[in-house]
């Protein structure tokens, strides 16, 4: 049995600083400008896996759990991304007999544009054809960010019958691509859902609100519960994350951190998250280790270098005692 099987798409990264850029605001959205047509400098770019699922699983084998992904690779012209990607997963004791190789098709690459701290992603998700391979039985599944091509498929009701047949349970973490078709197009995913985690602004469009649009975090919360799912976390960048379960609201501050650059800290944050509930501890105090792998992970470049082992969770956790989550 594992311990974690992870569910996603799995991308190489490269990180591109920036320098000679502006941020600019646009009837409320922030901007990145460059010059157009121009030559602009940067700094050395740095090439790795990645991917929302891959980070998810590299953390909680770091944490100790047996783990297991289900992801997509590219085999197109010998494409070399396919080795480094599976090579990393053999790194991190990942079982990857779950990996399906696509012979048409290159593995995902994505562009990380890193400016002060912050990053702008510049996507593209290859047109998977997924379908769940029969997965041995599991504690914990983590479902995230797949391609658009997965609303052809039956991944989602593939899903549903594995967590009725093996009671696993599910940390939903919904993708662009996922949200954008519809969370609530899936009510039984939804009611299957142990933790349902997203960030402020993804609560906003699950629940059809604009983005700009300022709303209490308590009705966010009890909106995204009332969906169906046992437990929901939103969380908001530097104002740090919120949990709730039915009764009480909680937040929690974040961590204090060095920050270099963002890429991953929602994933590190999420699988901090579920390790804690996979250790005993309840929702308030999952969330803290959700907080110190966030923490971790925003003091290095990419979203994985920064991922804690067991003994440094503790660590930061006995660093940071004194933050703990508050009732609002």
């Amino acid at each position: 049995m594992y311990d974690l099987i992870s569910i996603g798409d799995t991308v190489v990264d490269t990180f591109i600083p920036l320098d000679d850029a502006k941020v600019l605001n646009d009837d409320g959205q922030q901007m990145l400008s460059l010059r157009y047509g121009d030559k602009i400098p940067v700094g050395p770019a740095t090439s790795l896996v990645a991917g929302n699922a891959a980070n998810n699983a590299v953390g909680g084998a770091r944490l100790n759990l047996k783990t297991a992904i289900y992801t997509h690779v590219g085999d197109k012209d010998e494409e070399e991304y396919d080795q480094r990607i599976v090579l990393k997963f053999k790194q991190e004791k990942i079982d990857i007999k779950y990996i399906a190789h696509d012979k048409n098709l290159p593995s995902n690459h994505h562009l990380v544009l890193n400016f002060k701290g912050e990053r702008t992603i510049l996507i593209y998700h290859q047109p998977w054809q997924y379908k769940l391979p029969d997965f041995d039985s599991a504690k914990r599944v983590y479902f995230t960010s797949l391609g658009p091509t997965f609303t052809k498929s039956n991944i989602v009701g593939e899903l549903i019958n594995y967590l009725e047949r093996t009671g696993a349970k599910l940390h939903y973490n919904p993708g662009t691509f996922q949200i954008k078709a519809g969370v609530k197009k899936f009510p039984r995913l939804l009611s299957l859902t142990d933790v349902f985690i997203v960030n402020v602004e993804e609560a906003k469009l699950i629940l059809g609100f604009d983005e700009s649009t300022k709303l209490d975090i308590k009705k966010l919360l009890k909106g995204l519960l009332d969906l169906g799912p046992k437990r929901v976390i939103i969380t908001d960048g530097g104002e740090g994350s919120y949990g709730y379960e039915g009764e009480k609201f909680y937040h929690l501050e974040v961590f204090p951190a060095k920050l270099l650059e963002m890429t991953g800290s929602g994933d590190a944050y999420a699988t901090g998250v579920l390790a804690g509930l996979f250790y005993g501890e309840d929702l308030v105090s999952a969330m803290r280790w959700g907080a110190a792998n966030g923490a971790s992970v925003v003091e290095q470049i990419g979203p994985q270098a920064g991922l804690l082992t067991y003994s440094k969770m503790q660590e930061k956790l006995k660093e940071n005692s004194k933050i703990v989550a508050k009732d609002i």
